[in-house]
C-alpha cells in the first residue's frame, strides 16, 4: 500500500511533509529547541496543508519563519485573528502563507497552517522554542520531544475535521533527525535516552560541553526522551540575563531579569520517619484507550493492567491509620466507598478484590467530574489530602481542570501521572503544578511502579507551609518577582523564582534571595547570593521564560473573570507580541509578498496525519457507520486488536498455570515480587503458609522446619520476605522500600528474640546472605 496518509485524492496521492529536523541546545537546565519541517508539493496543482502537533505544555515559543528557495521569511507575533485575517488574504491572493497558532484548550497542541504552495515547490518551516528540563527522581534532567506523529487529540471545537479526514496507511513518510549540545557549569557524567543514540562526544576536558545524535534509522512513532545527568545536579544557580537596549524604557524586555533554581535540603531527622497520617485518594482512568498496550516490546502489559499492580503496591505501602479511597472515570465515575474509610486489614482485603475485577471498560475520558466530586467531600483533620491521578490524558478541557485543581490547592496535593504515549504534558505537569504536588510520565518500557512510588515518597513527605521569598539588593534596585507563588517544596526537587531587575546601583554587584517556610513547625531559611551582573550570550532565553510565565498567570485570571478581562487580556498581546512569545489570543504569521502567482480553481488542503490519528480516525468512522459514541468504538477496536497479548485477557490463565505450577511464578521476575506485596497484611506482616514459600521456590514444610521454635510464625514468615526482598530483588528496592519499612517497624514491635539467629537461619534457608543490619530491624 502506497504511503496514503492525509485528505487524499482519489489517486492516493502522498501528504506534503518529508522530514523532521531537530536541533537542541542545552544550557544547564534550560532547552533551546529548534525544529525544521520540510514541505514537499507534489501535486500539479497549487496546495494547502495543515499540521496539528504536539510541544512541551511549558514551552515558550519564540521563533517562527519559512524559507522558499534562497528567501526566508521570517514571522511576526500578531493578535490572534488580525494573524487570521491576513493569513486568509494572502493565501486568497495566490500569496504563500504560513500561520502557528497555539490551541485555545491546551497549551501543548500548535496548528502549523502552510498555505498556497506551487506545484513542485519546497518549503521549510523553522520553529523554535525554550523549554525548562524538569528534575527525575534519580537528579536526571528529562527533556522530552513529543512525537510529532503522535498528536494526543483533535482540539475541541474542531468537530473533528482533522481526526475525519485521516485514511489509512502502513506507514509515515517523514524522517527525524536530531542533534543535541549541552553546556553546564558542572560536568557532565553521562546522557541516556529511550531511543538509540550516537556515542557521546566530549568538546572539552572537564566534561562541560557534550555533543551527541540520534542514531540513522530512528522511527518517530513515540516521545524522544533524553535524561542527562550533572555531576553535584543540586547546587542552587542564578542566570541574570541583560535587557535589549532597544526596547521600550520600563518594560520586561528593557531590564534584566534573574532566574534563582533552588534545591531545598530538609534536616535528616526530618526524613528519617514516614508520615503516618493522610488521606489517600486514587483516581484511575478507566477509559477505553486505558486497553492499550504500554508499548510493543515483549510482555507489555495494558495500560489498565500496569496501573492495577501499581495500585497493589501503592495500597500495600500505605501506613496503618490513615484514610483512602479509589476512584475509577471514563464517561461516568464511581467510588469504592461514598467516602474515604480507615486504612487497615478489612477494608484493604474488600479493595483487593475490586481492583482485579477493574477493567477498561468506562467509555471516554470525563475527569472533571470525580474530581468535582472528591473536593466536595469535607477533608479528614489532621490528614492531609493526598491525591493520586493516573490517565493517559486524552482529555479535551484541559484548562477546566486545571482551573478546578487550582481552586482547592489550600485543600490537598495533586500527584499526577501521564501513562503511555500520547499523554498531554498540559494536563499532567498542570495538575501538578496546580495541586502543589509532582508530575510523572510512563512512557516506552518504563515501568511504572519505580515512579509512582517516587511520588508516594513525596506525598509522605511533610507539607511545608508558610513560604516566603524575600531578596537583597544594593540601593537604587528594586525586584520585581514575576513568577506564580511556591506553593509545594520537596526535598530533592527544583524551586524556580523569576524576577525583574530595575533601577542601577554603583555599590556591590552582588543580591541575594531568601526563601523561608515552615517545615513541621520549624522555620527554615535557604539563601542564595549571586551575581548582578548579567551573564553572557544566553540568547534573550530567561526573558522568554518570564514572558511565558505572565502570560500563563494572565490566562488564569482571564478564565477565573478577572475585574477587567479585555485589559488582562490586551495585557497578554502586548507581553506576547513584545517578547515574541506565544500565547492564546496571538499568532505568528509569515506571509511571501513576492510571490503572487495567480492561483486556478480552489486550494487542495492537505491533513497532515499521525499513527495516534490513523487509531482516532477508524473510531470516528465507527460512530459514522454504527451511530456509537466514540469512546464505545474505540474500546471496541482496542479489545480487538489486543486479543490474546493482552493481559487482561491472558491474566486468568497466567494466575491458573502459577497456581498448578508452583514453580514457574517464582522464575518470573516481575511476578514473583508482584505476589509477595500481594501476600502482605495491611500491618506490615506476611503469614507463614503455602503460597509465601511458593513465592521463595520453597515448600510450606520447608519454611516451617526451618524456623526457630522460640519465633512466632508471623515474625519468621515476615523475617524471610525482609531477606528475600534485600537477597534477591535489591534492583528494584525504590519499588517495595515502603512495604519493607511497614515490615521492619512491625518486627520491631513484636519484641523478637534471638533475631541475629534467625537472620542468619533465614540466610541460610533462601540461599543468600544479608545482614542484620541492612533490614532496618
Amino acid at each position: 500500500m502506497m504511503n496514503c496518509c492525509g485528505l487524499v485524492t482519489k489517486e492516493k496521492q502522498p501528504v506534503p511533509l518529508k522530514s523532521i529536523r531537530v536541533e537542541v541546545q542545552v544550557k544547564s537546565h534550560v532547552a533551546t529547541v529548534t525544529s525544521t519541517l520540510q514541505y514537499v508539493n507534489e501535486e500539479e496543482r497549487h496546495l494547502e496543508a495543515l499540521f496539528v502537533f504536539p510541544l512541551p505544555a511549558d514551552a515558550a515559543v519564540c521563533h517562527f519563519s519559512a524559507k522558499i528557495g534562497d528567501q526566508e521569511i521570517v514571522a511576526e507575533v500578531q493578535e490572534r485573528q488580525t494573524a487570521r485575517d491576513q493569513y486568509d488574504d494572502a493565501v486568497s491572493s495566490g500569496q504563500q502563507a504560513f500561520l502557528l497558532e497555539e490551541s485555545k484548550e491546551s497549551s501543548d497542541v500548535f496548528s502549523l497552517s502552510v498555505g498556497c504552495l506551487s506545484p513542485g515547490q519546497n518549503a521549510d518551516i523553522t520553529i523554535t522554542y525554550i523549554t525548562e528540563l524538569s528534575v527525575q527522581a534519580d537528579h536526571s534532567l528529562r527533556f522530552c520531544l513529543p512525537a510529532v506523529l503522535n498528536p494526543r487529540y483533535a482540539p475541541a471545537g474542531s468537530d473533528a475535521g482533522i481526526v475525519s479526514e485521516i485514511s489509512s496507511c502502513d506507514s509515515v513518510p517523514y524522517t527525524l533527525t536530531l542533534s543535541v549540545h549541552v553546556s553546564s557549569p558542572n560536568p557532565i557524567s553521562k546522557l541516556e535516552s529511550n531511543c538509540t543514540l550516537d556515542p557521546l562526544v566530549f568538546l572539552n576536558s572537564d566534561h562541560t560541553q557534550a555533543t551527541v545524535n540520534l542514531s540513522s534509522g530512528h522511527k518517530f512513532d513515540k516521545d524522544v526522551e533524553l535524561f542527562l545527568y550533572y555531576q553535584n545536579t543540586h547546587q542552587p544557580t542564578a542566570i541574570v540575563e541583560a535587557g535589549v537596549t532597544t526596547a521600550k524604557p520600563g518594560s520586561l524586555m528593557s531590564d534584566p531579569v534573574v532566574m534563582i533554581s533552588l534545591y531545598p535540603e530538609f534536616p535528616e531527622e526530618v526524613m528519617s520517619s514516614l508520615a503516618t497520617q493522610g488521606e489517600f485518594v486514587f483516581v484511575i482512568d478507566r477509559s477505553g484507550s486505558m486497553a492499550s498496550m504500554m508499548h510493543n516490546g515483549k510482555r507489555a502489559q495494558s495500560r489498565i493492567e500496569s496501573a492495577k499492580e501499581t495500585l497493589l503496591l501503592l495500597l500495600k505501602s500505605l501506613p496503618m491509620g490513615c484514610y483512602f479511597n479509589i476512584y475509577g472515570f471514563g464517561t461516568r465515575f464511581k467510588s469504592f466507598f461514598p467516602q474515604s474509610v480507615v486504612y487497615n486489614q478489612d477494608t484493604m482485603d474488600q479493595v483487593l478484590k475490586r481492583v482485579n475485577e477493574m477493567r477498561a471498560d468506562m467509555g471516554g475520558t470525563k475527569i472533571l467530574q470525580p474530581l468535582e466530586h472528591i473536593y466536595s467531600q469535607p477533608c479528614y483533620p489532621e490528614h492531609p489530602r493526598q491525591l493520586f491521578v493516573f490517565t493517559d490524558g486524552e482529555v479535551r478541557n484541559t484548562k477546566t481542570v486545571l482551573d478546578l485543581v487550582r481552586l482547592h490547592t489550600k485543600s490537598h496535593r495533586c500527584f499526577s501521572f501521564g501513562i503511555g504515549e500520547g499523554a498531554s504534558t498540559a494536563l499532567i505537569t498542570g495538575m501538578a503544578r496546580e495541586g502543589s504536588g509532582h508530575a510523572q510520565f510512563i512512557t516506552g518500557t518504563d515501568r511504572m511502579q519505580p515512579k509512582v512510588m517516587e511520588s508516594l515518597r513525596f506525598a509522605l513527605q511533610p507539607a511545608v507551609n508558610k513560604i516566603s521569598v524575600q531578596w537583597k539588593v544594593p540601593d537604587g534596585i528594586t525586584v520585581d518577582t514575576l513568577s506564580p507563588p511556591i506553593n509545594a517544596i520537596f526535598q530533592g526537587q527544583r524551586s524556580l523564582i523569576y524576577a525583574q531587575l530595575k533601577g542601577q546601583s554603583s555599590e556591590s554587584s552582588e543580591g541575594s534571595v531568601i526563601v523561608q517556610y515552615n517545615l513541621k513547625d520549624q522555620p527554615v531559611t535557604n539563601q542564595l547570593h549571586f551575581c548582578l551582573k548579567p551573564t553572557e550570550d544566553t540568547g534573550l532565553s530567561v526573558h522568554r521564560l518570564v514572558a511565558r510565565s505572565l502570560i500563563r498567570c494572565l490566562e488564569q485570571e482571564e478564565r477565573t473573570g478577572g475585574v477587567d478581562v479585555d485589559d488582562i487580556r490586551r495585557r497578554m498581546v502586548e507581553i506576547s507580541v513584545e517578547a515574541g512569545v506565544s500565547s492564546v489570543h496571538t499568532a505568528f504569521i509569515a506571509i511571501n509578498k513576492n510571490n503572487r502567482e495567480a492561483v486556478k480553481g480552489p486550494l487542495i488542503q492537505r491533513r497532515v496525519p499521525t499513527q495516534e490519528m490513523r487509531r482516532l480516525s477508524a473510531a470516528y468512522s465507527c460512530t459514522k457507520r454504527r451511530g456509537y459514541p466514540v469512546s464505545y468504538c474505540y474500546t471496541k477496536r482496542s479489545k480487538r486488536s489486543l486479543n490474546s497479548s493482552s493481559l487482561m485477557d491472558v491474566a486468568p490463565a497466567r494466575n491458573q498455570l502459577t497456581k498448578s505450577n508452583p514453580e514457574m511464578s517464582s522464575d518470573l521476575h516481575e511476578d514473583s515480587l508482584l505476589q509477595l506485596i500481594t501476600l502482605q497484611k495491611a500491618s506490615g506482616c506476611w503469614e507463614l503458609n503455602a503460597a509465601l514459600a511458593r513465592v521463595f521456590g520453597k515448600t510450606e514444610d520447608e519454611l516451617t522446619n526451618q524456623k526457630p521454635a522460640q519465633v512466632d510464625g508471623s515474625v519468621w514468615a515476615t523475617l524471610l520476605s525482609l531477606i528475600w526482598l534485600y537477597g534477591y530483588k535489591i534492583q528494584q528496592q525504590i519499588e517495595w522500600q515502603f512495604v519493607a519499612m511497614k515490615a521492619a517497624s512491625w518486627i520491631g514491635s513484636q519484641n523478637v528474640v534471638s533475631l541475629s539467629q534467625c537472620v542468619c537461619d533465614g540466610n541460610h534457608l533462601l540461599g543468600c546472605q544479608v545482614k542484620e543490619e541492612t533490614l532496618g530491624i
